[in-house]
């Protein structure tokens, strides 16, 4: 059995310290093999950087997801492509930098990861369920077990995913709402499930955002700065065990760290 941790979006600098306080005790404890990480909102709570994804790296994240904000960073689009362990979502314009899947290997185990964002509600990109598709038959020869993040708004569009590629892959899980969800299961052909991993941050917050100005840009529709907040700093994560004989899931929980 192997046993893989996918932590929720970091959000800016409380996230990123977090994480670093406290990953290599969480991979000691439940005896983790592969960490993979959302970090699209790590910088200053919007995109990444090479030298952040390069730290995330230093503290024992193996393989780092993006979404929708992949670009807020203007430096980023010309850094991804020096950061192996780096992908950017598979259903985005296939001019944009960087690689659309990764395959991580730790002790003989080798685990293909992927992102999909959707389209409810959200910028317009390619079909996430076609995409995914096209992605798995490719990943289905060099890899022992596949997991799929689908980055987006909708739950509808989350779970419909789950069961598309149910049987398929050995986890399909949820980001980018920031908020975790109660939902974890293996559905019934062997893919763990969870609509939304949540945040690595801070939860006294508005998404991890101060409170004050938006509630203000809320009540008055005025524009404001939104500065990361502090407060309540936790770890959301989606523990999954997965048997490396069949690639599918045997288990799957939210994992939730706090401070205190």
């Amino acid at each position: 059995m192997k046993k893989v941790l996918f932590i929720g979006d970091i959000v800016g600098r409380p996230g990123r310290t977090f994480l670093a306080e406290r990953l290599s005790s969480i991979r000691r404890k439940h005896g983790i093999d592969i960490v993979v990480a959302n970090a699209e909102n790590a910088a200053g709570g919007a995109g990444l950087n090479g030298r952040i994804a390069a730290e995330l790296a230093s503290i024992g994240v193996d393989a780092i997801t993006l979404g929708d904000h992949a670009w807020d960073q203007k430096s980023f689009p010309s850094e991804i492509v020096s950061h192996d362990y780096v992908c950017r979502p598979a259903n985005m314009a296939a001019a944009c930098p960087g690689q659309t899947s990764l395959v991580v290997e730790k002790g003989g185990f080798r685990l293909g990861v992927f992102t999909v964002m959707g389209r409810t509600f959200m910028n317009p990109n390619q079909c996430p369920f076609l995409a995914a598709d096209r992605l798995v038959d490719e990943l289905k020869a060099e890899t022992d077990a596949v997991l799929v993040e689908i980055h987006a708004e909708a739950t509808s569009e989350k779970i419909a995913l789950g069961w598309y590629l149910d049987g398929r892959v050995a986890a399909v899980i949820g980001t980018h709402t920031h908020v975790p969800t109660a939902d974890a299961a293996v559905l019934p052909k062997g893919t763990a499930y969870l609509t939304d991993a949540g945040m690595t941050g801070p939860y006294r917050s508005v998404l991890g955002r101060e409170v004050k100005p938006v509630l203000e840009r809320f009540l008055d529709g005025m524009p404001r700065r939104f500065e990361v907040a502090s407060g309540d700093v936790r770890i959301s994560a989606a523990l999954i065990e997965i048997d490396e004989n069949r690639g599918l899931a045997e288990k799957v929980e939210l994992l939730t760290v706090r401070k205190d």
